[in-house]
């Protein structure tokens, strides 16, 4: 049939878009640059990982003032081709709003999220409210962390 979506299809759409969305900023006990956080003690998640999601980045990612527009260009590109089908700038679409998604969570929240979407919406509370609000599985999309590096660049961009 044409122009229908299975159930199950637009469900991994919507989780896609939630997970390229999640980063939390602010303070808290993250370990110093270049340093891995301490491993969960008792099942639970770290300050650091509450801050910063589970995933490869275990460090704070520390971003220069100003924009790299060619890393943010190869990162549009990225978006374009892996998340665009879920996740609009402006308004909740499959997954939710990206636009001033810098301003909510931290750098290697973000980075984590687009990188280890399975964990974060099965361990983390703020994956697992997103999954209850978007009702869907952000798939992975197999990006590399320098790719993510370059979303994160283009997410930039798009804060005003």
């Amino acid at each position: 049939m044409r122009g229908r979506v299975k159930a199950g299809s637009s469900r991994w759409l919507a989780l896609l878009a939630v997970a390229g969305i999640l980063g939390c900023g602010g303070g808290g006990d993250a370990p110093a640059a270049g340093q891995p956080a301490a491993p969960p003690a008792g099942g639970g998640l770290t300050a650091f990982q509450l801050e910063h999601g589970i995933g490869p980045v275990t460090e704070v990612v520390v971003l220069p003032a100003t924009i790299d527009e060619d890393l943010a260009h190869a990162g549009q590109e990225e978006f374009e081709m892996k998340c665009a089908a879920c996740h609009h700038m402006g308004e909740r679409f499959v997954g939710p709003a990206l636009g001033d998604i810098t301003s909510r969570r931290s750098p290697a929240f973000i980075m984590n999220m687009i990188l280890n979407p399975q964990e974060m919406v099965e361990q983390h509370p703020i994956g697992k409210e997103l999954l209850a609000q978007y009702m869907s599985f952000m798939p992975n999309q197999g990006i590399t962390r320098e790719n993510a590096r370059a979303i994160l660049e283009y997410l930039r961009t798009q804060h005003p």
